[in-house]
């Protein structure tokens, strides 16, 4: 066999074979979801609050009351901005509602029927929204409590967090003895690179988050848009999910602004946030994840898609930072196979100056 037909060879079997172990864990994924989600979940805020948790310890602080004071620390933060944008949520409800019916009423006097039938559906989303709401929760739980699955999540993620972090020295020590024989080394760099680069993604996405939710709420706060600290919470968890987050909790701002002035005060917060997201697109973002991993926008909004589909909104915020994982892992693997290869060169080299 020629050697371009053993290299096509060889490079066909390793697709299969990626393809394979793609297949199989996502497979895994979808059938034990409920337990990979909070273990997931747990990953990414190890990947987070490791440099807190690390700071603790350097400070003489006991690994266990400083892996609990790392989880009270998120419970608090993430409880907190939860409350925050629900309230918001709850509070302006009914005023989009009435805002919505009183700009379909404008359209009603301007083009009549239109207006009518804009009208009505401005008058009937309430109803429309609880029955979609009752008939999605009622398929996808069959009967058991979204709200009791969600905390049962979160309590689960928070208790393995706790142990990730106390225990990573254990784990590192656990994943090499193991490995196959061998490669325990290479097992171990493997997954501090894969972990290095979470790490280093949502810490630039969360500084990021933090500047787009202060931007957003002085924006805010100076049209005088009700609940600017809420929407702001929201603007910073969205962030967590590239592209999409921002979109969605813009607009929720954007409504909310409409309810409250009208339309004149919507485009006012509309074109705003296109300012601040066209700044964090393209200053914040190669600056930040500069020294991350870096990923290309078409590479995302794949991940994002594929993480929708198979686990819905938990997906989408595990998709990249996953993805972000597969590429530290290529990164290292790349690396150790030019170093492998470089190396005979390079001794050759060396004895040919030697002589």
């Amino acid at each position: 066999m020629s050697e371009p037909a053993r290299r096509l060879a060889a490079g066909s079997a390793l697709v299969l074979l990626l393809s394979g172990v793609v297949s199989l864990v996502v497979w895994f994924c979808v059938t034990f979801q409920a337990v990979v989600t909070p273990v997931l979940l747990a990953l990414l805020g190890a990947a987070l609050l490791g440099p807190l948790y690390r700071r603790l310890v350097a400070m003489k602080v006991n690994k266990s009351l400083a892996a609990g004071l790392t989880c009270a620390a998120v419970v608090l933060v993430m409880g907190g901005a939860a409350y925050i944008v629900v309230t918001a949520l709850i509070d302006t409800g009914d005023q989009i509602i009435s805002s919505l019916r009183d700009a379909a009423q404008s359209l009603s006097d301007r083009f009549e029927a239109a207006g009518t039938s804009l009208d009505e559906i401005a008058t009937n989303a309430k109803d429309l929204a609880s029955q979609f709401g009752g008939t999605a929760v009622a398929g996808v739980m069959s009967g058991v409590s979204l709200l009791t699955e969600m905390i049962a999540t979160a309590v689960l993620a928070i208790l393995l967090l706790f142990f990730f972090l106390r225990d990573s020295d254990k784990a590192v020590a656990s994943l090499h003895s193991l490995a196959p024989r061998g490669s325990g080394d290479t097992a171990v760099a493997m997954a501090r690179r894969a972990f290095q680069a979470v790490e280093g993604f949502m810490r630039g996405t969360t500084i990021i988050a933090f500047i787009d939710a202060v931007c957003m709420t002085v924006v805010l706060l100076i049209l005088q848009v009700p609940n600017a600290i809420g929407l702001g919470a929201l603007v910073f968890i969205g962030a967590y999910i590239p592209y999409l987050g921002a979109l969605l909790s813009g607009a929720v701002a954007v409504l909310v602004a409409f309810a409250d002035g009208g339309l004149t005060k919507a485009l006012w917060v509309l074109g705003l946030l296109l300012v601040v997201q066209a700044i964090e697109g393209n200053v914040l973002q190669p600056m930040i994840h500069s020294r991350t991993v870096q990923m290309h926008p078409a590479v995302v909004l794949v991940a994002l898609t594929a993480g929708a589909s198979v686990a819905g909104i938990p997906g989408m915020l595990l998709a990249v930072p996953l993805t972000a994982a597969a590429f530290g892992v290529i990164s290292e693997l790349r690396g150790r196979h030019a170093e492998a290869a470089n190396g005979p060169a390079g001794i050759t080299e060396s004895r040919a100056d030697a002589h």
